[in-house]
């Protein structure tokens, strides 16, 4: 059993920080929430590390919504069903598809400056989009001007006070309400931060995987807090693999967008052949679970590590143009994209899973919210359709924000929580070494094809390391990596569970959707284990 807290504690011998709202994350979730709720509220916004890392800083593609004429919610809608393989909240997709424009229309009056052709915005399109719907920024860099624009914002309001490189390690839960939160501050000290709301917008979990297009903070802190604090976290089993990630020596798994082949480039496979008109109707454009799957099996076929993404045929003068993030990141090691061929290979990108929120954000536990990709609204189903993401975030952050505003501004009385299990002895093995293998494991027997026997392999060799949880845990480094553990051993649990291939979760021994036993959604709770909710529960 995973304990509720990481630490012994006792509430009244810490110092307590009094605050309105925490904001816990620094993406376009955690940014745009703690805008919006600055409106009428005090908010405290905790990073880890510093204003501007995020996965969202990462983004290239863009921010999925409806302002072109021949385009439609409904369009829009149908699109993300299909992507989503029958685990959709419908009520949240149309929330998203009817709502996302006029969140982008906020991130405009908030300062993002999104790209525009003859003076209207520029829209592009992506894998499993009908339509052209993808607002973007320089070209390939949305997300680093989404977070320019917000952060420059959150910087300069009085009612936000930033906390950079704090750690929050537990979530307080008093009388069955969240009552906050346990941080670290830089130089190891703890606080009680108190508040009467608390919204997780820590991001995903890429780094649970050796190979991922993530930054280093994504470690699953958030959904691994709120289910040790008793949250309801759901499909978990779920985890998009973005099918071109660089696979070069020497480079980081940098993202090459799906722009890219939204564009026109083609994937080759090293002997030079396109390959995804046999997997695939809508050949490249196919959803990325596909796409991820077909690079997969050609590479087995040529027995290779790599793929090829080809993209010379286009001009280099609109290549340069369209994408001058990915162009100049690959010159730098010496790939000029425009003559080159990009050697590809699939990535742990999004984590499709994550706390169940209803459609105001709100989770299981009243007064603690989850927005951005460590949420679970029901918009993504079993497979995220491209962009969709940054358009979720800024549509239930609004909603959370005037959830928020109805709950009655109950005085902060005395919070008595703690928790004393006897740790006294450090870890034994290094850090970096479990994390590292645990990165493995998760990349050999969770990775894009499962099966019955590689998943309890997995389950074996992750619980070797539960005792990190009877250990005294002082550094960031230790929580993240028992973080780390609790999100592989949820991931592998509800794979392990699922019986079927569906979306983003790809059974071997299960190859085919099974809609009259598994359209459903699996729940996993501290207390309980492994749940099934129907899907008209939701």
């Amino acid at each position: 059993m995973i304990p509720q807290y990481l630490v012994d504690f006792n509430l009244g011998e810490l110092p307590a920080v009094q605050t309105d709202c925490i904001v816990i994350g620094s993406g376009i979730a955690g940014l745009y929430t703690a805008i919006k709720a600055s409106e009428e509220r005090k908010v405290v916004l905790i990073t880890k590390k510093s204003l501007m890392e995020s996965n969202t800083r990462y983004a290239q593609g863009g921010i999925a919504a409806v302002f072109a004429e021949d385009d439609s919610p409904e369009f829009h809608l149908q699109d993300t069903l299909m992507a989503g393989a029958g685990l959709n909240s419908y009520a949240a997709v149309e929330v998203l598809v009817n709502e996302g424009p006029e969140g982008v229309r906020d991130l405009i009056r908030l300062g993002t400056l999104f790209d525009k052709e003859n003076g209207e915005i520029a829209l592009t399109q992506e894998a499993a989009h009908s339509h052209r719907r993808i607002l973007h920024a320089n070209g390939d860099a949305t997300g680093y001007e989404i977070v320019r624009a917000l952060a420059e914002q959150v910087s300069a309001h009085s009612n936000i006070e930033v906390w950079d490189d704090h750690y929050v390690i537990d979530l307080i839960v008093e009388n069955g309400e969240c009552a906050g939160a346990l941080v670290q501050r830089p130089g190891g000290e703890r606080v009680f931060l108190q508040a009467g709301a608390t919204i997780l917008c820590s991001g995903g979990a890429g780094q649970l995987y050796r190979y991922t297009t993530n930054p280093e903070v994504a470690t699953g802190d958030g959904v691994a807090i709120a289910y040790r604090a008793g949250a309801h976290i759901r499909d978990m089993e779920f985890i998009q693999f973005h099918p071109t990630a660089l696979s070069y020596p020497g480079a980081p798994r940098f993202l090459i967008s799906e722009a890219v082949r939204g564009e026109g480039a083609v994937l080759r496979n090293i002997e030079g052949e396109r390959f995804m008109q046999r997997y695939h109707e809508l050949l490249e454009l196919a959803p990325r679970d596909i796409v991820a799957r077909a690079i997969v099996s050609e590479m087995e076929l040529t027995k290779s590590t790599f793929v090829y993404l080809d993209i010379t045929h286009e001009s280099a003068e609109m290549v340069k143009h369209r994408f001058p993030t990915i162009y100049e990141t690959c010159m730098s090691y010496g790939l000029d994209i425009t003559t080159d061929w990009i050697p590809v290979a699939p990535a742990a990108h999004y984590m499709m899973g994550g706390i169940k929120t209803d459609l105001n954000g709100e989770s299981s536990i009243p007064r603690l919210f989850a927005c951005g990709e460590v949420s679970s609204t029901g918009v993504q189903g079993a497979n995220r359709l491209a962009s969709n993401s940054l358009s979720e975030a800024i549509v239930f952050g609004r909603r959370a924000i005037e959830r928020i505003r109805q709950l009655p501004q109950q005085g902060l009385g005395n919070v008595t929580a703690g928790a004393n299990l006897g740790r006294n002895e450090a870890p034994t093995q290094a850090i970096v070494e479990r994390r590292l293998k645990l990165q493995k494991v998760m990349v050999r027997y969770v990775g894009l094809r499962r099966n019955e026997e590689m998943l309890q392999k997995a389950l074996e060799e992750l619980k070797r390391q539960l005792p990190i949880f009877g250990a005294l845990l002082t550094k960031r480094e230790e929580y993240e990596f028992a973080n780390m553990l609790t999100c592989c051993l949820l991931v592998a649990e509800a794979a392990l569970a699922r019986e079927e291939s569906r979306g983003g979760h790809y059974r071997e021994d299960y190859p085919q959707r099974d809609d009259d036993v598994w359209r459903k959604h699996l729940l996993q709770i501290r207390e309980l284990g492994i749940v099934e909710e129907s899907i008209d529960d939701i």
